[in-house]
């Protein structure tokens, strides 16, 4: 009884942590390309430079989601002896 309420907990908690780690990093990289977008009509000259940094934007705010996946991945499958 005891194993089933652990194994429930532990997939409704990595549900929990990939369903809110996943939030920000797509708010922030639909932001981030947004506002590049806008500068490189707004500016054309600027583009390479508007889509390097909105390139290095997107990969830093992906890393918040690989480690929400890991995590989650972690309170799956770690089995913890007490």
């Amino acid at each position: 009884m005891e194993g089933n309420i652990v194994a429930a907990a532990r997939a409704l908690a990595a549900g929990l942590c990939m369903g809110l780690g996943a939030i920000g990093p797509a708010i922030g990289e639909g932001t981030a390309v947004s506002k590049a977008l806008e500068g490189m009509a707004r500016q054309p000259e600027a583009t390479g430079n508007l889509r390097t940094n909105m390139i290095l934007g997107c990969a830093i705010a992906e890393t918040t989601g690989i480690y929400s996946l890991i995590i989650s991945l972690l309170l799956m499958f770690v089995k913890i002896k007490a």
